[in-house]
């Protein structure tokens, strides 16, 4: 069975950094694309960054563009998101998804999902 398991979040102030991963198993890992969502409290899930499987080529949400990188590594099976610069409007629960079409902004382009980390940014 496919899981999906993220970690890393915790409390940051503005202006700083975490590392977000996403271990995947039960899948043949570099045959799905990868994407990273987030939900903030009241607001419906939001994309945030994506990459293939093949190619590694990656996509980021124009708000999180030059602050935020989608890495992975196929050898161990792990997706990564870099965020720096943090912002108090980046709080929310952050998941990760693997598409096996390919790597989309729609979260209905993903097969399985993640339970997500929270990630806050105190002002």
């Amino acid at each position: 069975q496919v899981q999906l398991v993220e970690s890393g979040g915790g409390l940051v102030q503005a202006g700083g950094s975490l590392r977000l991963s996403c271990v995947a198993s039960g899948l043949t890992f570099s045959r799905y694309g990868m994407g990273w969502f987030r939900q903030a409290p009241g607001k419906e899930r939001e994309f945030v960054a994506a990459i293939r499987g093949s190619s590694g080529s990656t996509y980021h949400a124009d708000s999180v563009k030059r602050r935020f990188t989608i890495s992975r590594d196929n050898a161990k099976n792990t997706v990564y998101l870099q965020m720096d610069s943090l912002k108090p409007e980046d709080t929310a629960v952050y998941y990760c998804a693997a598409s096996v079409s390919g790597s989309y902004a729609r979260t209905d382009m993903y097969d399985y999902w993640g339970q997500g980390t929270q990630v806050t940014v105190a002002s």
